[in-house]
């Protein structure tokens, strides 16, 4: 398995959903950081299961202990290593399904690949659990960026066929259980996912996310070009089904003309003058706000009755039992987030 994520920034990770700890070696972190453990926990603390009724109902604490690579509240240079427990998992829950092959789980594949060992209990290292610990990394990660003034956001675009209108302004979220600016699509996002829980069934979404304050210069063409490492970061989050930088598959619609970005000085300094590319040409940043949006496929448990296939290779029917998200991508934002600040301090470092 592939468990390591970076160039020079690296994030390796361990554990599995019903283990007994996940967590994570960060190694290449610059050294003589300040680290607010308070500004970790709280990014932990977004992504958290529980937090309202269309969440899983998991009562994970998700309590952050770093063991190594700090000293007096900076980093040393040293492998920065940290751990989260489980408090709350319950692998019995999975002993129905231990013989079964969920629909769109990751369960026929690995079990498949690794010759029956795979960890039917939640899933495993293919379960989303996995993505606390990327949202640990992330968070020392923004913490550094932000002495560049970097700043990274994401939030909810879209939630089934529920689409917002979203403004430049993203700053408050703080009334939005779904983490959405724009309050009317909000409050009907929830009407259809509170449709979908009492259909015992779920929905997916978009994340749209932005870096601004980068230089001009970071990515590392042919083969690690910013948006590709962008790309590849987005796609390891789980139910990810799409990804687009700029205005994306809406420009193959539009004349080369009217997408192209020109240029424009301010002051002594050339900027484009539009971002239809999304913050990057030739798979360099070109200094404008590097805009992506990434879109989840419905969380694959439901309550409904589906077909599965079982070990013996028959077809049988079966409902998911469990605590399960009806919709993921509100809480997805957070780990959005992380992996866009991996991915930024990683080609900051590769430019150096």
């Amino acid at each position: 398995m592939s468990n390591t994520f970076g160039n020079i920034f690296r994030l390796t990770t361990f554990g599995e959903s019903h283990g007994e700890v996940v967590g994570g070696v960060i190694d290449g972190f610059p050294v003589g950081v300040p680290i607010d453990l308070n500004k970790v926990q709280s990014e932990v603390d977004s992504r958290r299961t529980g937090q309202n009724g269309f969440s899983s109902q998991r009562n994970e604490k998700d309590r952050v202990e770093v063991l190594s690579g700090l000293f007096k509240g900076c980093t040393t240079g040293a492998p920065i290593a940290f751990m989260i427990k489980n408090d709350d998992a319950r692998p019995n829950d999975y002993e129905a399904i231990r013989n079964i092959y969920r629909p769109s789980h990751a369960d026929f594949c690995y079990y498949t690949k690794y010759k029956g060992f795979a960890d039917y209990r939640g899933g495993g290292r293919a379960s989303a659990r996995e993505t606390v610990s990327w949202v640990v990394a992330g968070a020392f990660a923004q913490q550094y960026l932000e002495t560049k003034s970097i700043e990274i956001d994401a939030c909810v675009s879209q939630i089934g066929q529920v689409r917002a209108e979203l403004t430049d302004d993203w700053s408050d979220m703080s009334d939005s259980e779904v983490r959405c600016p724009d309050l009317q699509a909000s409050r009907e996002m929830m009407a259809a996912i509170g449709q979908a829980k009492t259909d015992g069934d779920s929905l997916g979404g978009i994340v749209n996310g932005r870096i601004k304050g980068l230089p001009v210069g970071l990515g590392e063409p042919v083969f690690d070009k910013f948006h590709a490492m962008l790309a590849k970061a987005m796609f390891s989050i789980n139910a990810v089904k799409g990804f687009e930088i700029g205005d994306g598959f809406d420009m193959v619609s539009h004349r080369g003309s009217e997408v192209n970005d020109g240029f424009e000085m301010k002051g002594d300094v050339a900027v484009p003058s539009t971002n239809h590319s999304g913050g990057v040409m030739g798979g360099i940043t070109d200094g404008a706000d590097v805009t992506f949006r990434v879109a989840f496929k419905p969380t694959p448990s439901v309550s409904k009755e589906q077909t599965v296939l079982n070990h013996d290779g028959k077809i049988e029917s079966v409902s998911c039992k469990g605590r399960h998200d009806v919709c993921f991508v509100p809480r997805a934002v957070t780990v959005v987030k992380a992996m866009a600040a991996l991915v930024t301090l990683d080609a900051l470092l590769m430019k150096q």
